[in-house]
C-alpha cells in the first residue's frame, strides 16, 4: 500500500512529504512522491507545446528529486512527475493509479505557519477525494518519530458517517492512543447582561455530560465487534474555535481527525462548516475521513 504525497514544484514545500514520511514510520508503507504538471489544454501534436511541457517537467523532476534527496533514507520514497488537466485531478488519478491509502497535502501560502489553510487546490480536493486527505501545517517539518495519538472531533454528524469506528479501527492498526474530543464555542460575550456567568457555565456542563454520554455509547458498541485501544474523552470549550481548539492540548506526535459532512457522498471526503472552522485552529496535522454510511 502507498501515501501519496503532493509536492508543489512552484513552491518548493516539502510539508507534505514530512507529513508523509511520519505516517509512513507508523504504517510501514510506501510514499509516492508526487509533482503534478497541470496541463489546461487537451494533449495536440504541437511542437511548441511539447517543448514548453517538456521543459515543466523538467524543472518539475529536478525540484522534486532534490526535495526527496534530504529525506531520511531508511524509508521507501519513490518520486513521480504526473502530467494531468488540473492538480487536484492529477492526485486523483496518481491515487487511483497507485491504490493510495491516504492523500497527503500542504496548506496553502497565505496561511498562517503552523496552521492549516485551504488553497484552491485542497479546497476542491477535499470535496472529491475518495481515500483519506491529510493536511501538513505550514511549514511542517517533524519527520522524526511516528503518528503517536489520533484525535477524532466528534460532531453531531459523527455518528452518522461513522467517525468514531473509522478512527479506532485506524488507532489500533497504527498502534497510536486515542483521543475523542467534542468542542464547543460559548461566545460568553454575546449574551452580556442576559445569563449568568455561572448559568452559562452550567449549560456547557450539561451538555458535556450528555456528550460525553454519546460518546461513550458508541464506544461500547464498537467494542462488542472489534478491540479498542484506551480512549481519552475530553471537551474542549472556549469563546471562540481557537480557544476551544487549544483548550485540549496537543503534543509531538498528535493528527487529527475530522468526518466529512452530512453532505458527503458515501465514501467520499468532504468538509463540513464545523469542520472547516476546526482545521483552521488546528496546531497539529489533519486527516479528513471519507463519509461512511451503513445500509
Amino acid at each position: 500500500m502507498t501515501i501519496l504525497a503532493a509536492f508543489s514544484a512552484s513552491r518548493h514545500s516539502s510539508a507534505p512529504l514530512n507529513l508523509a514520511i511520519q505516517i509512513a514510520r507508523t504504517t510501514g508503507e510506501q510514499v509516492i512522491a508526487a509533482a503534478v504538471v497541470e496541463r489546461s489544454w487537451a494533449a495536440r501534436d504541437d511542437m511548441v507545446e511539447g517543448e514548453y511541457l517538456a521543459y515543466v517537467r523538467g524543472q518539475a523532476t529536478q525540484a522534486l528529486q532534490r526535495a526527496v534527496a534530504v529525506l531520511p533514507i531508511d524509508l521507501d520514497v519513490t518520486p513521480v512527475v504526473h502530467e494531468s488537466t488540473s492538480i487536484p485531478t492529477g492526485l486523483i488519478e496518481l491515487a487511483d493509479a497507485h491504490r493510495a491509502t491516504m492523500v497527503c497535502v500542504g496548506s496553502s501560502s497565505s496561511g498562517m505557519l503552523g496552521r492549516v489553510a485551504l488553497g484552491s487546490v485542497t479546497e476542491r480536493l477535499v470535496h472529491t477525494a475518495r481515500v483519506p486527505v491529510a493536511f501538513a501545517p505550514r511549514g511542517y517539518v517533524q519527520t522524526d518519530g511516528r503518528i503517536t495519538r489520533l484525535t477524532a472531533a466528534y460532531g453531531g454528524e459523527a455518528d452518522v458517517n461513522g467517525l468514531i469506528p473509522a478512527t479506532a479501527e485506524l488507532a489500533a492498526s497504527w498502534q497510536a492512543k486515542l483521543r475523542i474530543v467534542s468542542f464547543t464555542v460559548r461566545n460568553t460575550a454575546a449574551f452580556a447582561g442576559t445569563i449568568e456567568t455561572s448559568a452559562e457555565e452550567l449549560v456547557v456542563q450539561q451538555w458535556s455530560r450528555r456528550t460525553i454520554a454519546e460518546i461513550t455509547k458508541q464506544l461500547k458498541a464498537i467494542r462488542d465487534r472489534m478491540a479498542v485501544p484506551d480512549v481519552d474523552v475530553v471537551v474542549g470549550a472556549g469563546h471562540d474555535w481557537n480557544a476551544a481548539v487549544q483548550s485540549i492540548g496537543w503534543d509531538a506526535g498528535d493528527m487529527l481527525v475530522l468526518g466529512s459532512g452530512a453532505a458527503a457522498p458515501t465514501a467520499q471526503v468532504f468538509l463540513g462548516s464545523a469542520a472547516g472552522k476546526i482545521l483552521r485552529r488546528s496546531p497539529v496535522p489533519v486527516m479528513i475521513a471519507p463519509s461512511y454510511r451503513r445500509g
